[in-house]
């Protein structure tokens, strides 16, 4: 890139003066800029064009000329960030942002949150890691689950402050008097984001291809087979009831992309960019419900400004700011909630803890302020109270007298607060002379563990989607910890029993049934809930529409910005 280049060359000659006037000879500042003569004389012609600096040569070989700078390097760099995006140059804006990271942030600030450029309303979320591709099926990250809701379509779909799902690219649906039949009724004006037109059979495709994933066999066990009885209906024949199916295909990991293109969706946005350092969706023109205010999103990817041990993505950005983050007068917070998501502890059965040892130990994390003492931002987590609301957690008699096991194996992954939950707990335990090994599994969750099964208690993050209840559901069918904390003879049973549950036509039967089965596994001591998170969203004046959602997101297609003559 030709800008950065002459900027890189402007900033040697600026260095070691800090921009005071010098006397120099044309060898000397060709030795600056790793340059010949010849070349140093062009580009000092071309700065001073540019009206950057003055050269006043004086004749003779040898002789010293007069540098005079006029600009600094800084403010040519924001002049040309400018120039790059006015222009649509996203990419070159980064490149020409390649700074040491301390600089970095101040001088992405002018150019960060909402933004009218050409005409185009621009949001700008600064964002402190890669996002990593979005995958069919489930997705470890928050933001990634989150965003792929917003490029991705699925049958049906959640809406914020409702728990059922709604139409999406199905119309409607039907369920036969059995459960075991469910016609999908697809809309006819569908098109995928390179502007063709979607296809009933594109869909199936999509499907059978999800479903073929492990994961997802889990989570659509009940499915026998996905049929296209006709041009725009797609039919799901079933072995048992599954009245959890319109939810199943709402969550986010029932998104469908194009057959033959994992990144090509049908949603409110479309890829344009996913690079490590930027991501940029733009509003689908043809897509086939409520249409965005907002052009465009994008998220400028900045290097840590701190040191973490624990891998790239340790840190839990529950608290997003959008705008300028180190100018905290210009920010404002539009919402907040704690999240229904939260971190667990389980315990393995047939292990080395017993009931009561494992009831004691639980009664450790909630009354000895293991919690509201961990080294972290008081307004970042709250303690557990229930599992989710109304789901409460059991109340045992004293357990002090039980004896600990004189060692355990503790395994965690991410987020951070878990690291300083299982040194917190180490610190407890080695008080009451159990001693504990630690095993950090550094990943989102339990995907590709080999150590799972070594462990007596595990550690996790439990994201909550839109449906609370059937969230926990699918967390029961999908996840890999409950086949190695149950015994094989519990895992089977909780499968029929989940089964069962989903046999149940009403809502609030299933809800109930459901109910009762966590409440067993919290009774029996097999896990427990530790704390939540305080989701928060901060932004400048002039961005409206910002409603948390479950994910503690925003969705993207209610955002706006008034145009700039009234900002």
């Amino acid at each position: 890139m030709r800008l950065l280049n002459r900027l890189n060359q402007y900033q040697r000659l600026w260095q070691p003066s800090a921009g005071e006037p010098v006397q120099a000879t044309v060898a000397e500042l060709a030795a600056r800029c790793f340059c010949s003569e010849r070349h140093v004389r062009t580009l000092l012609n071309q700065l001073e064009d540019a009206g950057w600096l003055t050269w006043r040569a004086q004749s003779g070989r040898g002789k010293r000329g007069e540098l005079t700078f006029l600009v600094t390097p800084d403010s040519v760099r924001s002049g040309m960030m400018e120039e790059v995006l006015h222009k649509g140059q996203h990419q070159n804006a980064l490149e020409l942002a390649q700074i040491a990271p301390e600089q970095l942030r101040h001088l992405l600030q002018p150019f960060l949150g909402g933004q009218w450029q050409n005409d185009t309303p621009t949001l700008r979320i600064p964002y402190y890691r890669p996002l990593e591709p979005l995958q069919p099926g489930f997705l470890p990250g928050r933001a990634e689950q989150h965003l792929a809701g917003q490029i991705f379509s699925g049958l049906t779909r959640f809406v914020t402050n409702s728990g059922l799902p709604q139409p999406d690219l199905a119309h409607h649906w039907q369920v036969s008097d059995d459960g075991l039949s469910w016609h999908f009724f697809i809309r006819s004006t569908l098109h995928w984001h390179n502007g063709e037109a979607v296809e009933t059979a594109q869909l199936q495709q999509r499907l059978l291809m999800l479903l073929a994933l492990p994961a997802m066999r889990r989570l659509f066990v009940s499915v026998k087979s996905v049929e296209q009885p006709h041009a725009q209906c797609l039919r799901f024949v079933l072995h048992r009831p599954d009245y959890w199916l319109p939810w199943r295909l709402a969550s986010y990991c029932s998104r469908l992309a194009h057959p033959e293109d994992t990144q090509l969706g049908c949603g409110a946005f479309r890829i344009v960019s996913f690079k490590e350092n930027l991501v940029r969706i733009e509003s689908h023109e043809s897509y086939h419900l409520n249409h965005s205010l907002l052009k465009a999103v994008e998220y400028w990817i900045t290097p840590q400004l701190f040191e973490a041990t624990l891998g790239t993505s340790c840190r839990h950005p529950v608290q997003i700011a959008i705008g300028q983050q180190d100018e905290l007068v210009h920010l404002r917070p539009v919402r907040n909630s704690i999240s229904l998501g939260f971190c667990y502890l389980a315990v393995k059965q047939n292990g080395n803890l017993t009931r009561d040892q494992a009831r004691t130990l639980m009664q450790i994390v909630r009354h000895h302020e293991v919690i509201d003492t961990l080294p972290v931002e008081e307004s970042l987590i709250t303690p557990s109270t229930e599992m989710i609301p109304g789901w409460t957690m059991p109340q045992w008699e004293n357990q002090d007298a039980v004896k600990l096991p004189r060692r355990l194996t503790l395994i965690y992954h991410l987020p951070v607060e878990l690291h300083a939950m299982a040194q917190q707990l180490k610190q407890y335990l080695a008080a009451l002379g159990c001693e504990l090994m630690l095993i950090f599994h550094d990943a989102k969750n339990w995907a590709g563990c080999e150590r799972l099964a070594d462990a007596d208690i595990v550690m996790g993050d439990r994201l909550i989607g839109e449906a609370p209840e059937y969230t926990l559901e699918q967390w029961l069918r999908s996840d890999l910890l409950w086949p190695h904390v149950l015994t094989a003879s519990q895992y089977a049973h909780l499968q029929a029993t989940l089964d069962a549950v989903q046999a149940h036509p009403a809502d609030t039967d299933r809800y109930a049934g459901l109910q009762a089965v966590f409440s067993s596994l919290m009774q029996d001591a097999i896990v427990t809930p530790l704390f939540n998170y305080r989701y928060q969203i901060s932004a400048p004046p002039g961005i409206n529409g910002i409603e948390l959602n479950a994910w503690g997101w925003f969705d993207f297609t209610q955002a706006w910005l008034p145009p700039p003559s009234i900002m």
